[in-house]
């Protein structure tokens, strides 16, 4: 049997690392050789003659190029640096998610802002014997003391007002007093507990049997409405555990408590020594998932497969998960990667080899065990679409089977946002491996005409597949009984199209990632027109519904129904929203977008437009973000913030104040080959000739080729919001992006011209710190037009390699299309809102 497939899936695939812990700094008191081994005390010194040490000692030496012994190793971290080992570590890792239990107490612990730099998506899980702790080592603001009632109220509240910010709660019950939890524990009993935890003093540690299963009841019951999971932690673990009870058989009273039959269980490490019992009960409760972190990589090579092959011996292939249960050091989250990759590689083939899966079965599995099963259990992005609603209102059946119909969304060449509906059954039978078919011409499309441009090479011949990125399957906010993905393009699944703009920014996000170890976030602030529709002469027309000036009180209040919707729709969505206000045209508004990495930030500008624009609909309103909805008011833009990350950091940023302008010298080579390409880059940013009747002097758009400290006349502006050290400069903002952009493009471009700055090691000028008009022969002023703009592009020869020969013909004869029709009907740029 030919098991190449099988292995390339399995090593391509990126892993959703659905339980860890946090990381410390390199100076913790926290022991290396705690990454090795649970063993605690006079133990641990016997953990070097393990067969998991030896071979995990190896492996990282490997890594590193270090001498193989705990103590080369260690002297390579010391001299690398935190941040250096996290970059080998998480690039061989290959993670794309990572859910954080961060109530493991760790001297030293990052926090999970910190890991963000390390995955495209950080989450939380809520470890729930920690948070009682806390509370309970509050004082009371009456300075009595603490009674059930008392903590149960606090206990659910903060669970509550929590659930919209983390993916799942965990419970270490095992530690404490074991898995045979009394569903029926009483309130007398609980009283007790509370009381003796209390009489212990403090630091609190909660190891009462009867508080313990209180709390872990109390938790599912909040979990239950807001579909929250729950990790519980099984089998082995440090000596603080009595293995006798953590055998998950003793959860069974439970689990057939029809109360919470609903409630969806994660039963972690594989349960060793129980993973066969484990494996029982997921394959008879519907509720009950599997996770084999820590026993990967913590066991022999024979153990790893061992557990993992007794695990499917009757578990249903979409209930195992993969976590590497890393911990303390980026070395643990790789051998988790490193060694499950090796095993259920080795498993799958074994399970072909005996006749139980095909191979394209076992590639199926792959996927399944490291990415899909994690995406749909855990619902990145949708698990917290709830929040808003009253728990005790909630239909948990319904909930789980109303969603009639997915969206499957793409953006084109030229920044329109477009989707194919399935019903969820052909979704999920389907469409999720196969995706869904599309013409070539649909990435052909100029904003006039639903029909390929002339010149792009793509017509109405071929086929490609839009296969949706299940880590963007949201439900909708404004229509909970459908749900959106955005899709990625492939000739086939697993094989990009490379005319697909969300591939193309990752292409370039990856050598800028390869070649100088930097990681690129953004955030967009959205302007837009709220329109109301008019009768005159018995012809529609579309005029401004309010009139109020920039900033005013009297604006906001004239939108604020809309704009409480679209923050609380954008909540539900995980969307961060940082700022919004009335802006200065009439009926123009702007909401500001919190920052994460670049493919993230496209994928939340994308969401955002759907969501303003179904809210102003829902109101009777048209919402348009078309560059310059009226030529003589102001334009809409779609400014955009970037920063440059390594290893956590914001590099960008000086790193102390000796810097001229407060920006490193990575930063300013980036920033430097933005600014040189811009006039060819505007080709992506300002798709429109519509654009250029916005990108004017004097209307803080920014029209001549200089960058500003503070500048807002300047099309790049170094900016040093409130938190930032004086003089020192986190982001620079690039004003000419529009609405009108293909985010993803639009990105894909900026990123070019960085990486060209970079490798040329190009220098900023001298900042604009006035109005630029002022400087009239002496500043290049940006392209006046599209067709300047274009004509730049084809000069610029830096493009080719970085986004694609094809998919650059594509967006020229796009744009070419767009100035040729415009030029032609002067008045067709009005029917944009529509598009846009």
């Amino acid at each position: 049997m030919d098991f190449t497939e099988l292995r390339r899936a399995v090593e391509q695939v990126e892993l959703v690392d659905s339980h860890a812990h946090n990381i410390v700094a390199i100076d913790s008191s926290f022991p290396f050789i705690h990454g090795f081994s649970e063993a605690y005390g006079d133990a641990l010194a016997f953990s070097p003659h393990s067969l998991s040490f030896k071979r995990s000692l190896r492996d990282i030496a490997e890594l590193y190029g270090s001498e193989p012994s705990l103590q080369g190793v260690e002297e390579h971290r010391r001299v690398s640096g935190l941040q250096s080992i996290c970059s080998k570590c998480f690039k061989a890792a290959r993670i794309s998610t990572i859910l954080i239990d961060d109530g493991l107490e760790l001297d030293k612990k990052h926090d999970i802002e910190w890991h963000k730099s390390l995955a495209p998506l950080v989450g939380r899980i809520l470890r729930v014997e920690r948070v009682a702790e806390k509370i309970l080592e509050e004082e009371l603001p009456d300075l009595s003391s603490w009674t059930l009632d008392k903590f149960t109220e606090a206990f659910v509240s903060k669970l509550k007002s929590v659930a919209g910010e983390i993916y799942g709660l965990k419970s270490i019950a095992a530690y404490r007093s074991g898995l045979e939890i009394n569903p029926y524990v009483t309130k007398k009993d609980a009283e007790e507990g509370l009381k003796e935890v209390l009489l212990a003093g403090k630091p609190l540690r909660i190891a009462n049997k009867n508080l313990i299963d209180y709390i872990f009841l109390r938790s599912l019951e909040v979990a239950q409405p807001y579909d929250m999971p729950m990790q519980i932690h099984t089998g082995f673990g440090d000596k603080d555990l009595d293995m006798r009870l953590a055998n998950p058989l003793h959860l069974r009273a439970l689990l057939e408590d029809k109360r919470f039959s609903k409630c969806r269980i994660v039963l972690l490490h594989a349960s060793y020594p129980f993973s066969r019992e484990a494996s029982y009960l997921a394959s008879v409760y519907s509720q009950v998932y599997l996770d084999f972190g820590l026993a990967i990589p913590k066991l022999s090579v024979h153990g790893m497969i061992s557990s993992v092959k007794e695990l499917l011996e009757l578990a249903p292939i979409n209930k195992v998960m993969f976590s590497t249960d890393g911990y303390a050091f980026p070395e643990t989250f790789y051998l988790g990667a490193k060694r499950s990759r090796e095993v259920i590689f080795s498993v799958l083939r074994d399970a072909c080899v005996d006749g139980d899966l095909s191979i394209p079965e076992a590639v199926e599995a792959a996927k399944d065990i490291f990415q899909r099963n994690a995406t749909h259990f855990y619902k990145f992005n949708s698990a917290v679409s709830v929040v808003n609603s009253s728990p005790q209102k909630l239909n948990i059946d319904a909930f789980e089977t109303d969603v009639s119909l997915v969206r499957i969304m793409w953006v084109d060449g030229s920044g329109q946002q477009r989707c194919r509906v399935v019903p969820v059954k052909r979704f999920n039978d389907v469409v999720k491996k196969n995706g869904v078919g599309l013409t070539f011409a649909s990435m052909g499309m100029p904003s006039f005409i639903d029909g390929p441009a002339d010149g792009t090479g793509l017509t109405a011949v071929g086929e490609i597949r839009l296969i949706p990125d299940l880590s963007t399957q949201r439900r909708i906010p404004w229509n909970n009984k459908e749900e959106m993905v955005i899709a990625d393009m492939h000739i086939k699944p697993g094989e990009a199209w490379e005319y697909c703009p969300r591939d193309a920014l990752r292409r370039v996000l990856k050598i800028l990632k390869d070649e100088f170890d930097l990681v690129l976030n953004a955030g967009f602030e959205n302007e837009f027109y709220l329109l109301k529709s008019l009768l005159r002469e018995g012809k529609e027309e579309w005029i401004p519904f309010d009139s109020s000036p920039y900033c005013s009180v009297s604006g906001f209040d004239a939108a604020s129904p809309i704009l409480h919707e679209v923050t609380a729709a954008l909540h539900s969505l995980s969307i961060a929203v940082e700022q919004l206000h009335a802006e200065a045209g009439k009926g123009q508004y702007e909401l500001a977008l919190g920052h994460s990495i670049c493919t993230n930030a496209a994928d939340n500008l994308t969401y955002t437009r759907e969501v303003i624009r179904a809210t102003a609909r829902k109101h009777g309103l048209l919402a348009t973000f078309m560059p310059k909805y009226a030529l003589d008011d102001i334009g809409s833009g779609a400014h955009v913030h970037l920063s440059l990350w390594r290893n956590g950091q914001n590099v960008f940023m000086a790193s102390d104040r000796s810097s001229k302008h407060g920006i490193s010298t990575i930063g300013e080579e980036f920033m430097a080959g933005v600014l040189y390409h811009l006039p060819a880059v505007l080709a992506f940013i300002a798709p429109l000739p519509n654009s250029y009747d916005r990108i004017k002097p004097n209307t803080w758009s920014g029209a001549y080729q200089c960058w500003g400290n503070e500048n807002r006349e300047a099309p790049l502006r170094a900016a040093s919001p409130p938190g930032v050290p004086d003089g020192l400069k986190s982001n620079f903002e690039i004003k000419s992006f529009d609405g009108s952009a293909n985010p993803y493009l639009g990105l894909a471009a900026i990123i070019a011209a960085g990486i060209d700055g970079l490798r040329r090691h190009l220098s900023l000028p001298e900042p604009v710190d006035t109005d630029p008009e002022k400087f009239q022969g002496k500043l290049q002023r940006l392209p006046n037009s599209l067709s300047e703009s274009l004509e730049a592009l084809n000069k610029d020869d830096i493009f080719n390699g970085l986004i694609g020969e094809k998919l650059l013909v594509a967006i020229k004869a796009i744009r070419k299309a767009e100035i040729d029709y415009y030029s032609k009907h002067r008045d067709a740029y009005k029917q944009l809102i529509h598009r846009y």
